[in-house]
């Protein structure tokens, strides 16, 4: 069993209520413009900010600052091949850039792009090269009371639907993102990958893993799928992904890191074109908009995101949030996710109409009543899809203890018992792009 012993401390508050008030109006009832020091436990995101081991930190030091060729990218280089299986590697300074990357290469006006399930940042970024973003979830996959033990496949027949209406020329690609985040953070089977591969063959096309969680997926995949009950976590990672033409990743997930992301490839002539998208974009290709010290911290994390005592810790404090939450009759997404509980805004608050975001309702209500961030991932951030309104409780990395876990229950318990008062909400502000609007966005209470 893995368990970790503090070497470094920082405190944190819990502002008073009236505080809490003040900052929230302040911000237009949108989290993201609340001041960190406003936040007593931030599950906003996992992404980069999650704690460091000591052996990251000590391989700060070794960092080579050098423009080109550094021995920090050579160790970098050696660990994505050594953990995931790729030969061609660039590095950028976190996932939407190498999104940027790598989307603004494969794709263009008019062509259709099919994903188990499309984040936000993916489906800007697919939009922004003039392409259309289409999800492909399994039929259960956006019910949380559905059973499933791999509810963030992809459903091949939508696949095959969008390949007949619009002609394969017109997809360039099939994404998956493992683990599913709009899907509530569900893993996807070795078995979907496998079929996944075989169809973006059968297309003619790349097949593009999303592999930002993928160390998470594999402990699932070593949980559920009988295949590889004996398999360890790093080689589960290594056969999932060897289905995979091209890795899109945040290092800022299961690199264990604060920054950072990376483009991977196999094909050498698509490597070159990405190449030269990175150095107008992110910078040299050894370093892509990384210091040296961050791709040898890089380098340690993703050994360590494939250890199975880590992955088994990691997740499970995830799922005992989740039971804790159920246990006190909030109502979650079922069955838990890796990185994070989902709760159901619309049982959670009935009373606020889907019209006025119910799951804006909540995560203002839990920033007012217990100093708890959290992030909305429903109509509000996806604007014109069908998603269940689903608030995320996002846990970052070796951070929080339990007595964090059992203030975030109380704290939903307490907005549970008083959803009467929850009033919904309207845009005052908003930015051009839809897509991204959640990020900056500001409200009001109706």
């Amino acid at each position: 069993m893995r368990s970790y012993l503090s070497k470094m401390v920082s405190s944190t508050r819990l502002p008073p209520r009236e505080e809490r008030e003040t900052a929230i109006e302040a911000a237009g009832y949108n989290v993201f413009n609340l001041d960190a020091e406003t936040v007593y436990i931030d599950l906003l995101t996992d992404s980069g900010t999650g704690t460091m081991s000591d052996e990251q930190w000590a391989a700060l030091f070794r960092g080579d600052e050098s423009y080109a060729g550094s021995s920090s990218f050579r160790a970098f280089e050696e660990a994505v091949e050594s953990v995931m299986g790729f030969e061609h590697v660039v590095p950028a300074h976190q996932g939407r850039g190498a999104e940027n990357v790598l989307y603004g290469t494969l794709f263009e006006d008019g062509d259709v792009v099919p994903n188990n399930t499309h984040f936000d940042t993916t489906r800007a970024h697919v939009a922004n090269a003039g392409a259309n973003p289409v999800d492909c979830p399994v039929e259960d996959a956006m019910d949380p009371d559905a059973p499933g033990d791999f509810k963030g496949n992809l459903d091949l027949d939508c696949v095959r639907a969008l390949a007949e209406e619009h002609g394969t020329e017109s997809i360039p690609a099939i994404v998956l993102t493992i683990t599913n985040n709009s899907a509530a953070g569900q893993p996807v089977s070795v078995e979907n990958t496998r079929e996944a591969s075989a169809l973006a063959d059968e297309l003619d096309v790349p097949l593009v893993v999303d592999a930002c969680r993928f160390a998470e997926n594999a402990h699932f995949v070593k949980q559920r799928e009988p295949e590889f009950a004996d398999a360890s976590v790093a080689e589960i990672a290594r056969e999932q992904l060897s289905y995979a033409d091209a890795v899109v990743m945040s290092a800022k997930k299961d690199g264990i890191t604060n920054i950072g992301g990376f483009v991977a490839v196999r094909d050498p002539d698509l490597f070159e074109r990405v190449k030269q998208r990175a150095i107008l974009y992110e910078g040299f290709v050894t370093y892509g908009g990384m210091a040296g010290r961050d791709l040898e911290a890089l380098a340690v994390g993703l050994r360590e995101a494939v250890e199975d005592e880590y992955v088994a810790q990691r997740v499970g404090q995830t799922q005992t949030l989740g039971e804790e939450l159920a246990a006190a009759g909030v109502p979650i997404y079922q069955p838990v996710g890796g990185h994070a509980v989902y709760l159901d805004a619309e049982k959670m608050v009935p009373e606020v109409p889907k019209s006025q975001f119910p799951g804006q309702a909540l995560v203002v209500e839990l920033y007012r009543q217990g100093g708890v961030r959290a992030v909305e991932l429903g109509s509000f951030a996806f604007p014109g899809t069908d998603r269940p309104e689903l608030v995320r409780l996002a846990l970052p990395r070796r951070t929080y203890h339990r007595e964090h876990i059992d203030h975030v229950v109380e704290t939903a318990a307490t907005v549970l018992e008083a959803t009467d008062s929850v009033p919904g909400y309207e845009i005052v502000a908003e930015p051009p792009n839809e897509e991204l609007r959640h990020f900056s966005a500001e409200l009001k209470p109706v």
